[in-house]
């Protein structure tokens, strides 16, 4: 391979992010051609109120990036790190720009890693503390789906309820897998010591078997976790009464996390598409017992991208200012 010829990586994430353009195209263009009516995805009665709560649902989701990086700065205390928080929310910040707004296969957890690992000391740390931070949230998720079917058991009887009680155990059963890999010491543990890229791997382990020494540990992780995502529902809850849509906050609880767990999938961009119809999925029940059109649950779920994209901007100014100069003389030293 001559210096000119493309690297195979690049070019197959450039036809990853392709692909997930097209798969979020056709979902989008399929769900509006069940528009019939663009006017019927917003509420006849325009007033304060719809401005508050929307007002409300950006400066939930601002406080959901706050709860983010404290859930990381718990994590991090396994690894006996401790950060300022001020850093750790301005690192999400900047990984939540470089992932909802740049047009880019880099994901904004690379970014995380990537701008962590100067104040950490450690890239491996820096790795094994998002790669712990994100699994949290598969934890807390299927948890806050059981607790709202327990809130509410007629939920359950709905169409489609069904497939958020099996998407939150098939999660969770996976992530037992996952966790069970990881925290083995001739699985994951066996890359502890090494020096190469398997470091990575071996930081998780150390992570998960902080946990299992201290189990005292968890609840600070676990809470923290739990807080965030509830931010989230909370977050969908403002969406949905801003759109005047007759859902219950228990069934918010039930179906936003499962909503939250699809759009993780890799098959779209940024989960555009696939968050819109699963929400039309969950959803319909309550909105054809109300009269009202499946757009506005498509409109929820863009109005949710939005007001993400909106505050990602925050993280525009350090992304294009780079890591401070204190982090990159720290790493070098």
């Amino acid at each position: 391979m001559t210096e000119g010829d493309p690297v195979p990586g690049r070019r197959g994430s450039r036809w990853k992010l392709a692909l997930r353009i097209v798969v979020s195209a056709v979902a989008l263009g399929w769900l509006l051609t069940k528009v019939r009516h663009a006017d019927d995805s917003i509420p006849e009665q325009h007033h304060g109120l719809t401005l508050a709560l929307l007002g409300a649902a950006l400066v939930t989701a601002f406080l959901g990036v706050v709860l983010s990086a404290w859930r990381w700065q718990r994590v991090l205390v396994l690894f006996d790190v401790r950060v300022p928080l001020r850093v750790l929310t301005s690192n999400y910040f900047v990984g939540l720009f470089a992932g909802n707004v740049l047009p880019s296969t880099i994901g904004g957890d690379v970014v995380r890693v990537t701008r962590a690992s100067g104040s950490i000391g450690s890239s491996s740390v820096s790795f094994g503390s998002v790669v712990l931070e994100r699994l949290t949230g598969f934890v807390a998720l299927p948890l806050l789906v059981f607790l709202g079917f327990a809130f509410a058991p007629s939920i359950a009887d709905r169409p489609h309820a069904w497939i958020a009680i099996l998407v939150a155990s098939v999660t969770l059963g996976v992530l037992g897998i996952v966790l069970f890999l990881a925290g083995h010491p001739r699985m994951a543990g066996r890359f502890a010591d090494h020096d190469n890229w398997m470091r990575f791997i071996g930081a998780v382990h150390l992570g998960i078997n902080r946990l299992r020494r201290e189990p005292g540990q968890i609840v600070p992780v676990l809470g923290t976790a739990l807080l965030y995502q509830a931010s989230v529902v909370l977050m969908f809850a403002f969406i949905f009464r801003a759109l005047d849509l007759p859902v219950p906050l228990a069934a918010a609880l039930a179906f936003a996390p499962a909503v939250l767990m699809l759009q993780v999938l890799p098959l779209s961009l940024s989960g555009l598409g696939i968050r819109e119809g699963a929400l039309v999925l969950f959803l319909h029940p309550f909105l054809s017992a109300g009269h009202l059109p499946d757009s506005r649950a498509v409109a929820a779920g863009l109005l949710w991208y939005g007001c993400m994209l909106v505050v990602s901007m925050l993280g525009a100014p350090a992304f294009a200012i780079g890591r401070p100069k204190a982090e990159r003389v720290e790493e070098a030293a």
